[in-house]
């Protein structure tokens, strides 16, 4: 897969509701992807999806990002983007 391939996908599992509360989350992360696309569509400073192999891998680190914005966000703290820069690091 290449990784505009993986970003598809990954786009494509931001759009789907799966009905639970870390789906709350989804909308800002897309944005927060949408502001890191280029023009001509592909996107800067994705470096984490390289790790990705497969959907799977893309789904399994979607889910655990979801999981931590969950269990350790506090939007009191930091902001939502912040919480995704540093784990996307």
């Amino acid at each position: 897969m290449t990784k505009h391939d993986k970003m598809l996908y990954l786009e494509k599992l931001l759009n789907q509701d799966n009905g639970s509360y870390a789906d709350s989350f989804k909308s800002e992360i897309m944005l927060y992807f949408e502001g890191l696309r280029n023009n001509d569509g592909s996107y800067e400073f994705v470096e984490f999806i390289d790790k990705c192999l497969n959907n799977e891998d893309v789904e399994k680190w979607l889910s655990n990002l979801l999981s931590q914005i969950v269990l350790k966000f506090d939007s009191e703290q930091e902001q939502l983007f912040e919480f995704i820069h540093e784990f996307t690091l």
